[in-house]
């Protein structure tokens, strides 16, 4: 994304430069207009006299056959082929439909997600920014229409009334109350309010009397309504005093029981710990085991969460570290992806926009001495962790190293807002926090499955999330963690 500021900057530079020579041709232009109309308005006075004097007769000839000629090739001069062709070269980095449709549902979900309205978003007032914009009421019509196109009438007539309010205000926009009462109409009525699409297909029809679509609505509503009536009248009396209920709005089209708990995870809504179980969790300085690399300066260590265990590292990577990381997977950095249970391949996920990139220790001494510093302090052995990402769903097949044990997850980058790693199981939230570290077991020491631990990243609302994972695997961990004497531990 960055890339693409630098683009713009550039074709903004472009175009300014493509201005300056459309304004200088012009100048040219105008000099040359301004200079003969001072000297036809002098022989059109007396024009046998004028020509009469053979320097004026040959310069009219050589005007005319000369530089008349000359002033219709300036004016044929295309000045916009700089810009043209550095525009072409540009476009290979320009999105796509698809990529705009993308940023368009990330901007729904982050409405869903951090429980935000139409209004602060429109208007830019989200914790933490430091840029503040604005959405027009073009943008919130657009933004209804994808939601539209994916049948997503809940947000679509959230973003129409949205936009229909900043057209009320006195708003100027290319978009009309007319185009926005079609959707919004017709959004109403797929939620069940039928009472509402009425008033606003009639409020359509007073701008627009001769709206064919508009038109048929009418009817066709009006008819429903009828039909209602009917059935309600014959219902019976004693019925007639209840009130009725109003209809259930829509809800957003991908939502998912488990979604709720998610998203108030996101928020910061989660489940608070008891006096009693906070005072089991403490900071720590720890060594390693008594290793040696931290014995006189040991790592500072913050229970974040007692069960599951999760284990904050504080300043343990650099931000010259970081930079270097960020620099490496930079140039690498490609779409995250899903497993498809239905295909059983790899692929994109809408949910998931992140991108990623994989390093090994070999290729910088950096990144072998962060995958050290892990298994100093982790006490695993990190010869059997992931390092290269696999195109193919059997990665751990491939591997040969068994599930994933453990977790390492670095904060490269501090969050303006949002970003939060979450628990739903068991309601815990991580904050990122530049420079630190949080550690867990995905598995118990018997081998199965630690089911408390499965987690979630929470879209950042504000600014850029970098982190670095170090997935630790079983082989190689069997006299470094033990089994138990419980199958349950």
């Amino acid at each position: 994304m960055t890339d693409l500021i630098h683009t713009e900057k550039d074709l903004v530079t472009s175009l300014k430069d493509y201005i300056k020579a459309e304004e200088d041709k012009l100048e040219q232009i105008k000099k040359w207009a301004e200079k003969l109309d001072r000297l036809t308005s002098t022989a059109t006075k007396d024009p046998e006299g004028f020509v009469g004097h053979p320097v004026n007769a040959f310069k009219l000839m050589k005007r005319l056959n000369t530089e008349w000629s000359e002033l219709e090739n300036l004016v044929l001069k295309d000045m916009s082929d700089g810009f043209i062709s550095n525009l072409t070269i540009q476009r290979q980095y320009f999105p796509n439909d698809e990529d705009q449709v993308g940023a368009a549902k990330a901007l729904l979900r982050l409405q869903d997600t951090y429980n935000l309205d139409t209004d602060t978003i429109s208007k830019g007032n989200l914790p933490g920014v430091k840029h503040k914009s604005f959405l027009t009421a073009e943008d919130c019509f657009e933004l209804g229409k994808v939601a539209y196109t994916e049948a997503d009438y809940y947000h679509t007539e959230l973003w129409m009334e949205q936009a229909l309010r900043q057209l009320d205000e006195g708003e100027i926009s290319t978009i009309d109350k007319v185009s926005v009462l079609d959707y919004l109409s017709y959004a109403v009525y797929q939620q069940g309010d039928l009472d509402k699409a009425l008033v606003l297909t009639k409020k359509l029809l007073e701008l627009d009397p001769e709206h064919q679509r508009a038109n048929g609505n009418l009817k066709y509503f009006e008819y429903i309504m009828a039909k209602e009536k009917d059935v309600n009248k014959s219902a019976s009396d004693d019925q007639s005093d209840q009130k009725t209920t109003p209809k259930k709005k829509g809800v957003a089209v991908d939502y998912l029981p488990e979604r709720q708990k998610y998203e108030m995870l996101c928020r910061g809504e989660g489940i608070k710990m008891t006096p009693r179980r906070q005072k089991k969790l403490f900071c720590r300085y720890h060594d390693g085991n008594r290793n040696p690399k931290f014995i006189l300066a040991p790592a500072k260590q913050e229970d974040e969460w007692d069960k599951p265990r999760i284990i904050r590292f504080h300043d343990i990577i650099s931000d010259a570290e970081i930079e270097i990381v960020k620099d490496l997977a930079k140039p690498r950095l490609s779409r995250a992806t899903v497993h498809d249970p239905e295909t059983g391949k790899l692929t994109t996920a809408q949910y998931r926009v992140s991108k990623s990139a994989w390093l090994s220790g070999y290729e910088n001494p950096v990144v072998s001495r962060i995958n050290m510093r892990i298994q100093d302090l982790t006490g695993l052995d990190v010869s059997t962790a992931e390092e290269l990402q696999k195109d193919e769903p059997d990665a751990f097949k491939e591997l040969g190293t068994g599930n994933r044990i453990a977790t390492w997850l670095f904060y490269m980058s501090d969050v303006s807002a949002g970003g939060a790693t979450v628990f739903p199981e068991v309601g815990a939230s991580v904050w990122p926090k530049k420079g630190t570290a949080v550690f867990w077991y995905n598995l118990f020491a018997s081998g199965e499955g630690d089911y408390s631990t499965r987690h979630a990243a929470c879209p950042v609302l504000v600014g850029n999330k970098w982190v670095s994972n170090k997935w630790l695997h079983e082989r190689g961990q069997e006299f470094r963690r033990p089994c138990t004497l419980s199958e349950l531990e």
